[in-house]
């Protein structure tokens, strides 16, 4: 048989035991549910943390994009502005070029000797430096007219067919460099 003094001591006991862990152990629980509490708030905090990375990451990669493209740009219209001033330049060398012609297609005596030299040199020169910049003469000596490369400024009679619409005479030399036609020739065709 079982004693029912000892057996109500034991009872005893564990009720003592149950009512001192019960404290504690609400205690622990509600540690427990603070921290998945926290724990909740700090991955929602992290979620959010990660989209703004995010975010922040491809606003960068656009800002990067767009910065690249305007370097791009920048130096594209750079190298054609520096196209366009180069042949401004020139051009407004071409009238210079144009009295050395002038001066050696004179047939006065002063003309010869000497100084017909010097002027050959520095048509020379000047030719050199056109040529270094890719400036070439356009041709006209008994060509088509061609009105993107030629301007006829006049007309000559002719009675062959084969000179109608033909360079005859050349009034000023035209320029061009690469495609682009700095001056162009001003003729006189056949009509």
């Amino acid at each position: 048989m079982v004693d029912k003094k000892a057996s109500s001591e034991d009872d005893i006991v564990l009720e003592d035991e149950l009512d001192e862990a019960s404290p504690h152990d609400i205690e622990l629980e509600e540690d427990e549910m603070l921290k998945e509490e926290k724990m909740g708030t700090l991955r929602v905090k992290l979620k959010a943390c990660e989209a703004e990375k995010m975010l922040a990451l491809e606003e960068k990669e656009r800002v990067r994009a767009d910065f690249l493209n305007s370097k791009r740009r920048i130096e594209e219209q750079f190298a054609i502005d520096k196209e366009r001033i180069i042949e401004k330049t020139l051009i407004n060398f071409l009238p210079l070029l144009d009295t050395f012609d002038s001066a050696l297609t004179q047939k006065e005596e002063s003309a010869q000797g000497e100084w017909k030299k010097g002027i050959e040199a520095m048509q020379s020169l000047f030719q050199g430096i056109l040529k270094s910049y890719d400036i070439e003469e356009i041709e006209t000596d008994g060509k088509q007219f061609n009105p993107y490369e030629h301007e006829a400024v006049g007309n000559i009679p002719t009675d062959k067919l084969e000179h109608i619409d033909i360079i005859l005479q050349v009034l000023q030399k035209g320029y061009k460099r690469k495609d682009t036609i700095l001056r162009p020739a001003k003729v006189l065709i056949g009509a």
